[in-house]
């Protein structure tokens, strides 16, 4: 899922035109059985985004948010989603 949302990222980032030098991603799950079916029942992503100094913090946090909300893994799942973002410029 972390791979996917690396993916939604780059091109989101391509069309907005934004510098960017690394992205680090992981996600966790949480696996329950409700009703008697197993489920992912919530899925975190923890990205961290490291852009030039002078970026636009605010503007790549919504950039990082959109590629979640595109992300056709994300997308697919049943699972609540949370994203938590982190943009250290510099």
């Amino acid at each position: 899922m972390a791979d996917c949302f690396v993916l939604s990222f780059r091109a989101v980032a391509r069309a907005s035109k934004l510098e960017w030098t690394s992205l680090d991603a992981r996600a966790e799950a949480t696996l329950d059985r409700v009703d008697g079916r197993t489920y992912f029942t919530e899925v975190v992503v923890h990205a961290t985004l490291r852009v030039p100094a002078g970026t636009d913090r605010d503007r790549a946090t919504k950039l990082l948010e959109k590629s979640e909300h595109v992300c056709l893994v994300s997308n697919s799942l049943v699972a609540q989603r949370r994203l938590e973002p982190t943009v250290i410029a510099g």
